[in-house]
């Protein structure tokens, strides 16, 4: 059952500890970002500080659930491959210093006494013979880290931007909910939340505003909903939320709070207020149903509520 607690945007039960550290972080961060200035001004300070806010407001105090595990296998295999990519550059840059010193001490030998043109051209030759081979083996690690990167989009249950389930595990999750339906003695129910007029914002605002927004609305979701309940990004403007054990008049009532949390919530994006609304349409899972017909429910559902006039809620649950 939700009431009024799940719905708090203010509960803080991190420990000092976790604060203190947290606070470190944003610091050394800070101290990074101004030291890749080459002349850092005032402004973007404010914007780091700005962001750092929305950041800690976005974090779920609460106990780590299996989606913070996945978000730091995924943070962790990335660092991994950005740390084998610095120490390929660092090999690859001694390599060339190496090749730059040969070089240069062939000039001097050659400034020294008389210029023999077949031991000098020889010498050059063999420079360059290493440093194609250098380059060889740079483009060869390049492309295996590309790989890796690849596979790692492909396998990853995340979406990197908003850190919620991505479209991939929506698949995933409901392809095991339909095969086991005769397991489920409650009722499901999936919500599908569409960002109204959002690729007008995206050309009025400029794309990074359009991220801000993505960010904005997974926040409420997560800060709204039960530990339980399931978040995804099933594409571009779009979350699927899949909740069990309520009725079905509890599950509009959450869709309706949904709607009023986005609406109600004004975004603040280098210093302009912009307005957020949503449409959603909401269906329950039936027997027999597969993936596709749960999903067809739901778009049709929010189909009649971006027909009806959007920022409202419809239901198609038989």
């Amino acid at each position: 059952m939700y009431n009024a607690a799940y719905f708090s945007m203010d509960y803080v039960i991190m420990q000092k500890n976790d604060l203190k550290a947290l606070v470190e972080q944003i610091y050394e961060n800070l101290l990074e970002r101004i030291d890749a200035e080459e002349e850092p001004t005032k402004g973007q300070v404010i914007g780091y500080l700005k962001d750092a806010v929305e950041i800690v407001s976005g974090i779920n105090d609460k106990d780590i659930d299996s989606i913070e595990h996945a978000k730091e296998s995924f943070n962790n295999s990335y660092k991994e491959l950005v740390k084998q990519s610095l120490n390929s550059y660092k090999s690859t840059n001694q390599r060339f210093g190496e090749l730059t010193q040969r070089n240069q001490e062939t000039i001097e030998q050659c400034t020294s006494k008389h210029i023999d043109v077949d031991t000098l051209s020889s010498m050059f030759d063999e420079i360059q013979s290493h440093m194609i081979d250098e380059v060889k083996k740079a483009n060869e690690v390049i492309a295996d880290l590309t790989s890796k990167v690849k596979i790692l989009e492909e396998t990853s249950n995340l979406d990197p931007l908003t850190k919620v389930f991505n479209r991939r595990a929506l698949s995933s999750y409901l392809g095991e909910i339909c095969s086991n339906q005769g397991a489920i003695s409650y009722p499901l129910h999936l919500i599908m939340l569409d960002i109204d007029n959002f690729k007008t914002i995206n050309d009025k605002y400029g794309h990074i505003t359009g991220d801000k927004i993505l960010i904005f609305i997974s926040n409420i979701l997560r800060k709204t909903l039960r530990d339980g309940d399931k978040i995804f990004r099933y594409g571009g403007e779009e979350f699927t939320v899949i909740i069990n054990r309520n009725t079905d008049e509890q599950c509009e009532l959450i869709a309706n709070r949904l709607l009023t949390l986005v609406s109600s919530n004004r975004l603040i994006y280098m210093g302009e207020r912009i307005s957020v609304t949503a449409s959603i349409g909401v269906t329950k899972l039936h027997a027999g149903d597969t993936p596709d017909s749960l999903l067809s429910r739901a778009d049709k559902a929010l189909y009649m509520s971006k027909r009806n006039g959007k920022n409202m809620v419809t239901k198609v649950c038989e």
